[in-house]
């Protein structure tokens, strides 16, 4: 049974042609973070230094600012946990990527004011 059939949806029209016309899954790497014992507390601690916050500062909502920051590799390069590879079979590739390419690293962030970019 498909996940298609259990959930009642219909297939997109990129998954029909993929299952028909090239013949190919989606090979999906799966990554997880390991959960230590010391993380619910640590995360309990946040959530009440949090809620302590909220209740104190009025705008605190408007003090928070959520960042990340992406790689793109100029070698070609793909992050492996960003990687979805279509193929026929799983591909057991071994690929030699050098030591230190070169890379063009992207930081943006985003707030209650607005959407900051790396400024270069």
């Amino acid at each position: 049974m498909t996940v298609h059939d259990e959930t009642k949806t219909e297939k997109t029209g990129m998954e029909l042609i993929r299952e028909r016309q090239l013949s190919s899954q989606v090979i999906y790497s799966q990554f997880g973070l390991a959960i230590h014992q010391n993380d619910h507390q640590a995360r309990r601690r946040f959530v009440e230094w949090s809620q302590n916050e909220i209740a104190i500062v009025p705008d605190f909502h408007k003090r928070i600012l959520f960042s990340d920051e992406a790689h793109f590799w100029l070698n070609g390069y793909v992050n492996k946990q960003n990687c979805r590879i279509w193929s026929e079979a799983n591909p057991q590739v071994y690929v030699e990527t050098p030591l230190h390419p070169e890379k063009l690293t992207v930081w943006c962030a985003l707030w209650a004011g607005g959407i900051l970019l790396q400024n270069r």
